[in-house]
């Protein structure tokens, strides 16, 4: 029966007491025989992914060599206490020797208004810093972004290897509200904004 492994233990109450994720999960299944090595076509699981907005955001650091960024999707907030947020990076982009050498990064929301600085610093081959982006050093150095809708600093907290990514977990330092106005979203490999 699903969800019946654990510990053997019970709360005072009688209730199943917590259990770590490790637990909850217990040991990994194997895969039906119908399953193992069944893959998704990758233009099937991007089409599918496409169907769901995204908010979009660019992540910057500043290691020794000078300032990087990138314009990424995958950001979500991991835990309240302590704050915790994440992102994912592949691990091919030219932008992640300097984020996995920087200490500190900063996660710039966008505004529904920055459809070209979201294009910028998803560009290859251009000095994303330049004009035309707008940016100042905030606490510590770190790169924020004028004009977004808001600002998180954050001390690198995690690194692990997903798939063909990094996955980057940080731990929220610092947090403001920038310019008023709606988030830019990304849906159907195509930015928009949210019409309420």
């Amino acid at each position: 029966m699903a969800g019946t492994r654990g510990t053997g233990r019970t709360g005072a109450d009688g209730a199943a007491p917590h259990r770590t994720p490790e637990e909850a999960a217990g040991p990994a299944e194997p895969a039906g025989r119908a399953h193992a090595d069944v893959n998704v076509p990758p233009d099937v699981f991007r089409r599918v992914l496409g169907a769901h907005a995204a908010g979009v955001v660019v992540v910057t650091a500043d290691p020794a060599e000078g300032p990087v960024g990138l314009t990424a999707t995958s950001f979500t907030s991991v835990s309240l206490d302590p704050p915790l947020v994440s992102f994912y990076i592949d691990a091919r982009s030219g932008s992640w020797p300097g984020v996995r050498d920087s200490r500190t990064f900063a996660v710039n929301l966008l505004h529904e208004h920055q459809r070209d600085v979201a294009a910028r610093f998803a560009a290859r081959g251009v000095d994303r810093f330049a004009a035309p982006t707008r940016w100042f050093r905030g606490p510590g150095g770190v790169p924020l972004l004028h004009g977004a809708v808001g600002h998180v600093r954050c001390l690198r907290h995690d690194v692990l290897a997903v798939g063909d990514h990094w996955l980057v977990v940080g731990r929220v330092v610092g947090a403001e509200t920038g310019d008023d106005g709606r988030p830019l979203l990304y849906h159907r490999s195509r930015y928009g904004r949210f019409e309420a």
